[in-house]
């Protein structure tokens, strides 16, 4: 599969990229843990069919301590006894706000919960999280970005 368009020779999609990229250290920098941005990033890329995304975060992720067990049960995860509480508040504002289009908003009580584990700073890191990752995840999948050759670290 060969992508529709190049991104990475294409002066207008280096000037997004760069201040998407910028964006997300901020969310570095929130003091949400570095595995769980990669277990949501992870989540919204299953949920988007972003094979680009998918490949990056499974490799950073793992690179980063994650175990193969737990990054095959993300899908799962409602499921799964190997995640935190703190990790399911966070995988499950992902899902929801992945998925805002289908109307279902983000209930108080998932908010609720995801504040229980998380502090105001964690809190917007993740929500700056979610939506960075759709963003890349839309423009992947309109480009059709193919997976399987990211390198940890290519894009550090």
């Amino acid at each position: 599969m060969e992508p529709r368009l190049n991104p990475f020779t294409s002066p207008t999609a280096g000037k997004l990229i760069k201040h998407l990229a910028a964006a997300g250290n901020a969310v570095t920098a929130s003091g949400v843990p570095v595995l769980t941005q990669e277990l949501v990033k992870i989540r919204a890329s299953q949920i988007n069919g972003c094979a680009f995304c998918l490949d990056m975060h499974t490799k950073e992720a793992e690179a980063a301590g994650e175990t193969t067990q737990r990054l095959i049960m993300v899908g799962a995860w409602r499921e799964a006894k190997v995640f935190t509480d703190a990790e399911r508040a966070a995988l499950e504002l992902a899902e929801l706000g992945t998925r805002i289009a289908d109307g279902t908003g983000i209930p108080d009580d998932v908010w609720l919960n995801a504040a229980k584990y998380y502090d105001e700073e964690q809190l917007l890191g993740l929500v700056g999280l979610i939506a960075l990752i759709n963003a890349f995840n839309r423009m992947n999948v309109l480009l059709q970005m193919p997976g399987g050759d990211y390198q940890v670290g290519q894009f550090a």
